[in-house]
């Protein structure tokens, strides 16, 4: 008998199976991705994102989300991701103490429950339908207090400030509050809805990973590409990436890096620590 003959059901048995562990997506950008099928997990608890809620406070899905993107860089994962040209110039870890990692995530870029039960690659790909790869920015004390600062400029949140409420930051590694009592120092028009911070008046930061905040100290913020660039009200992001030539877009997709902790360290299941969220942004 031909080898040709053996090897083909071989080939169409693995063809099948591989289209069958894999289901195409259309995210928000128009591209079609392929996703694993083949991955399951269990949330104990409704992880919310949809209508809006992270635009307007810290939501349980926020504290996730960011916990998978500082998670990442402190635990080394981040070091194979770094592209081919940083590792070439000795830019391969994360080059701060896990104490000086925080994450931020705009609020706007978390589209969707994930409801209490099973569920798979497809229900983090309705959260966030954006191919974001996971960036990291370093940037003075002083620097993310004004981050914050810009990011959260449009609260309290209302129909007419749902749009510009869109850059409110969810957060891992740091506790800090929004005092919607006083007004924004606006500066310039940045982007569609946003304005720069004149001054730091609404927002404080009442600690850092447990230590105090210091406006002097070096953080690495982990948080994506887009952010990295500026998006929304991330002007000091994209300054501060900038003036500081550590700062990287790695080639991890941002989804896969959520997959992995929720795998690895939650051991695919989501319980009763993200039951509710956790204190660490106050809006008041």
């Amino acid at each position: 008998m031909k080898l040709s003959k053996i090897l083909a059901p071989l080939l169409a048995l693995c063809l099948f199976a591989s289209t069958a562990c894999a289901s195409t997506f259309i995210d928000a950008h128009g591209n079609e991705i392929q996703l694993d099928n083949s991955l399951e997990a269990y949330a104990a608890v409704t992880l919310v994102g949809a209508n809006d809620a992270a635009r307007q406070g810290e939501t349980n899905l926020g504290d996730l989300w960011t916990d998978a993107l500082r998670w990442f860089a402190v635990s080394g994962e981040i070091n194979a991701a770094f592209d081919e040209d940083d590792v070439k110039a000795g830019n391969d870890h994360i080059a701060v103490d896990a104490d000086h990692v925080v994450a931020l995530w705009n609020g706007g870029n978390l589209r969707a429950d994930i409801a209490e039960g099973t569920f798979g690659a497809e229900a983090l790909a309705e959260v966030l339908p954006f191919p974001n790869k996971v960036a990291v920015v370093y940037m003075s004390g002083a620097q993310l207090l004004e981050a914050l600062e810009a990011a959260s400029q449009a609260l309290p949140y209302t129909a007419e400030t749902a749009d510009a409420c869109a850059s409110l930051m969810q957060v891992s590694g740091l506790t800090y509050t929004v005092d919607t009592a006083k007004a924004y120092d606006a500066l310039e028009a940045y982007g569609d809805h946003w304005f720069t911070a004149g001054s730091v008046s609404r927002v404080s930061i009442s600690d850092v990973n447990g230590q105090p905040f210091d406006e002097t100290a070096t953080y690495a913020v982990v948080t994506s590409n887009a952010n990295f660039n500026g998006m929304d009200s991330s002007y000091v992001f994209k300054t501060a990436a900038e003036e500081n030539e550590l700062s990287a877009v790695t080639v991890a997709v941002v989804r896969d890096v959520v997959w992995s902790y929720i795998a690895s360290e939650l051991n695919n299941q989501i319980g009763d620590a993200y039951a509710a969220p956790q204190g660490r942004l106050t809006v008041q």
